[in-house]
């Protein structure tokens, strides 16, 4: 069987779509995942410190290649996190940390309960926990918000908060799922904006689940989803400015 990340044409074996020289961030070569209704093959390579964009229609599979990078579903996969097999570990064992669309945030604690519960997951975090989440949400502009719980914070400072709590996990692969779908586009690009900060500021590979053409041009790689495959990655402007059938569907070209 040909290299799932090799894009049709390829020596088999070809980085799909990173920078030869640029050291691996994330590889993800998966072989058969079949579903209820669907089959997904594929996989990309993102070099370390990148973004990669998730594309395509609903229901191809883009949400379910994060969970099987984070090893929430088990299939035939071969995951790589610079450059280590990580395929035998359990999802909390892996260095990647996630956001979701709702956040996954406590309702019955703060802002900074919250946040600390990604240094020590326990009932009572310490107060060296809660130190460097309090210094976390300062980082995401929200110094001054430490109390307030969920139902007394905005959505872009709800996500906010998520994104807090993924800092200081310190993991070097961020995993976002439409996390600010939500959001209206100003806030949006706001929110996409810190993760950028972040990302140049901890060096972490981001793969971002998006449906927004903007968002996925704007990152450094995208990838299409669609037809039971997955990727590969290719540079996001020259991957749009060329697009391939299944992009042009999906566009409505």
């Amino acid at each position: 069987m040909s290299d799932p990340g090799t894009a049709p044409g390829a020596a088999p074996g070809a980085d799909p779509g990173a920078d030869p020289g640029a050291a691996p961030g994330i590889e993800l070569r998966l072989r058969a995942l079949r579903g209820r209704a669907f089959t997904l093959t594929g996989g990309f390579c993102v070099p370390r410190g990148a973004m990669l964009a998730l594309i395509g229609p609903s229901g191809g599979g883009k949400s379910t290649a994060l969970d099987i990078i984070a090893g929430f579903v088990d299939a035939d996969a071969e995951v790589r996190i610079a450059g280590e097999d990580v395929g035998a570990l359990a999802p909390a064992a892996r260095p990647v940390s996630m956001l979701f669309q709702d956040h996954n945030l406590f309702p019955h604690l703060s802002a900074l309960d919250n946040v600390a519960l990604g240094a020590e997951p326990v009932a009572r975090p310490s107060a060296a926990a809660r130190a460097r989440a309090a210094q976390a949400l300062g980082s995401v502009g929200l110094a001054g918000l430490e109390g307030r719980r969920p139902a007394a914070l905005s959505g872009g400072q709800r996500s906010r908060v998520a994104l807090a709590r993924a800092l200081i996990r310190a993991r070097p692969v961020l995993l976002l799922d439409e996390p600010f779908a939500a959001l209206g586009p100003g806030m949006r690009r706001d929110m996409l904006a810190l993760v950028r900060e972040v990302q140049a500021r901890t060096g972490a590979s981001v793969i971002l689940v998006t449906h927004d053409p903007e968002e996925a041009r704007a990152a450094d790689f995208a990838a299409v989803v669609a037809d039971g495959a997955i990727g590969p990655a290719r540079p996001a402007g020259a991957l749009f400015d060329d697009p391939p059938p299944a992009l042009r569907t999906w566009l409505g070209i």
